[in-house]
């Protein structure tokens, strides 16, 4: 059986293999259990099998921590493996390191003749300490959960990758069926992987766990681990949906400063992303209710108790989660954000993209339509602000209008994946 049966091909790799050339330091962040470690060792392999010589360490294995014990038992561990003509180190779980930023920077700034490449977890520590310290001396590359597009170009055993748009025009009814399993059970790797439903649940109740007990409680110091459970739980049903922190202060009976301290980690842990309003005082965008959409739909399931068993309401939250993956997966520069937008009067459009001086409407509708159908609220939006663009974002039907001088595009979701879809 081929080895693609249990590997999912990630696009991030061919980024990362450009960026081994490049003198700074890779640094590849992202959720516990995304698959960095597997995407790292198959770029390990192929490296090898080019005949280039790497060096491998996990510093989750005391073994190989006791190496970066100091820049030189690293440079003395190196040399004996590689030698001083070149190649690659891979660390893996460098988070585990104390001060890495800081550790890193020294060895970048003596122009070694190794290339680094690092990695690790959902840590604070890992994204805005380096940040901070490596300044101008490494390129950050996150990698996500298995989005819908790789998923979809695994399961169909990688026959259509370079035609996947094709596929999806060309059978509606196996595509439907691809991402209907996708928007129950997201994407990590070993949940896409595992082959039952049973395998999947108790897969994902680990990778939660596991999350629970190192990141938060022993990386973060979190003692309320119950507590901060909780408001994972509570949140998840609210995906999608304006959040108010008093509410989930009381509702929780935590203190308006740990909901919101909690909440910080859960956004720099990768579990979570906030949506802020769309005005044109941007100082109303800081203080006005956010919205909160989870990076993996199958995790926001499995905490709101409809893994695998999505209600026909749920769906559409599920899969304006889902949309604002894509999205933020198309849009991942400073310049580009997403927002929503609502009104004193309660008239909302679900995103709002802000590309520099440019805002674009996207509204989300999970229901099968028939016909380019327009709610008040987006064409309230249209008359407001006269974009030059409006797009509703759906599951099968394509169509394009021009309304209120906006060239309005109707579009089924998987479109949002291909260059096309965006001017």
């Amino acid at each position: 059986m081929s080895t693609d049966n249990y590997y999912i091909r990630r696009r991030l790799l061919s980024s990362l293999t450009a960026h081994l050339d490049q003198p700074e330091i890779t640094v590849l962040v992202g959720p516990r259990q995304s698959g960095k470690t597997t995407i790292l060792k198959r770029l390990e392999s192929e490296l090898r099998a080019g005949g280039r010589k790497t060096l491998w360490l996990n510093l989750d294995f005391e073994d190989d921590f006791r190496h970066v014990a100091s820049e030189g038992a690293l440079l003395q561990k190196i040399q004996l493996e590689l030698g001083s003509g070149g190649g690659v180190v891979f660390i893996d779980e460098i988070q585990r390191r104390e001060n890495a930023g800081l550790f890193l920077k020294g060895l970048y700034d003596q122009g070694l003749p190794w290339k680094f490449v690092v990695s690790g977890s959902g840590s604070i520590e890992l994204k805005e300490k380096i940040s901070e310290s490596l300044v101008g001396r490494k390129r950050l590359f996150e990698l996500s959960t298995v989005s819908f597009g790789e998923f979809a170009d695994f399961r169909t055993g990688y026959r259509y990758t370079d035609r996947l748009r094709d596929y999806f025009r060309t059978e509606p009814s196996k595509t439907d069926q691809l991402f209907r399993e996708y928007l129950m059970y997201g994407g990590y790797p070993r949940v896409v992987l595992a082959d039952t439903h049973q395998e999947k649940m108790a897969t994902i109740n680990e990778i939660f766990r596991s999350y629970l007990e190192k990141d938060i409680v022993y990386l973060l110091r979190v003692e309320k681990s119950e507590s901060f459970s909780n408001l994972v739980r509570v949140l998840a049903t609210q995906s999608g949906k304006m959040v108010s922190y008093s509410e989930l202060s009381a509702t929780l009976g935590l203190s308006l400063a740990t909901v919101k301290l909690y909440l910080w980690y859960l956004e720099k842990t990768y579990i979570i992303d906030k949506v802020t309003p769309w005005y044109t005082n941007i100082r109303k965008e800081i203080t006005k209710a956010p919205v909160y959409y989870f990076r993996d739909i199958g995790l926001r399931n499995f905490a709101a108790g409809s893994f695998g068993a999505l209600s026909d309401s749920e769906a559409g939250f599920a899969f304006q989660n889902v949309i604002h993956a894509m999205l933020k997966e198309r849009f991942p520069l400073a310049d580009s954000t997403i927002h929503y937008w609502r009104t004193k009067d309660k008239a909302e459009v679900d995103f709002v993209l802000r590309s520099g001086d440019t805002v674009t409407p996207l509204e989300v509708k999970y229901r099968d339509m028939k016909k380019l159908d327009v709610r008040r609220s987006f064409l309230g939006f249209l008359t407001r602000y006269h974009p030059e663009f409006g797009y509703i974002v759906n599951r099968n039907y394509s169509d394009e209008a021009l309304i209120c001088q906006t060239r309005v595009r109707c579009l089924p979701y998987w479109e949002l994946m291909f260059e096309e879809a965006f001017p």
